[in-house]
């Protein structure tokens, strides 16, 4: 279940009609936040940012499942099925409570999986399996839905990080 905070931070999002991918990015950042703390187990970075996902669809955000050839069958399945959820047009079908038993198993799972350089790497194979073309239109989409000070500040960390680097 997303915490409130979760999902008042994807209702701004929406209000300020940013697209579904960020509305559940909040969520997905929830989830890492879980994992890091040991309250959650992922086996690697891609299932904590699928869970992510699946929650913000259940939540009622409007992230389509995945296309036909693009995930798993059993993937898209679920996808949908958490879309509906969360679009009104089925009933969630309600799961048992966490046992303490389980709880504790979650403990002995890895946090690292969550860690700043698993996320990077994930977010970097993930990057170079779409086209130059793509990332760079998703990044001038990006930049056009920030206001004119957001845009500033993102062009004065990029200088930092560039002069950190050189």
């Amino acid at each position: 279940m997303p915490e409130k905070e979760t999902l008042a931070k994807a209702r701004r999002d929406k209000r300020e009609c940013k697209s579904a991918s960020t509305q559940a990015g909040e969520f997905v950042h929830e989830q890492i936040e879980k994992v890091r703390a040991g309250k959650h187990g992922a086996r690697s970075a891609k299932q904590a940012i699928a869970i992510g996902l699946s929650e913000a669809r259940r939540a009622g955000v409007d992230l389509p499942p995945p296309k036909k050839g693009k995930a798993k069958e059993s993937t898209r399945k679920g996808a949908q099925y958490a879309h509906e959820v969360g679009q009104g047009e089925r009933k969630p079908v309600r799961r048992p409570k966490v046992a303490r038993a389980a709880a504790d198993n979650l403990k002995k799972e890895p946090t690292s999986t969550a860690s700043p350089a698993a996320l990077s790497r994930q977010s970097k194979n993930a990057a170079s399996r779409r086209t130059a073309a793509d990332r760079s239109a998703a990044a001038r989409k990006g930049a056009e839905t920030k206001g004119a000070a957001a845009r500033s500040a993102a062009a004065k960390k990029a200088a930092e990080t560039r002069a950190r680097r050189h």
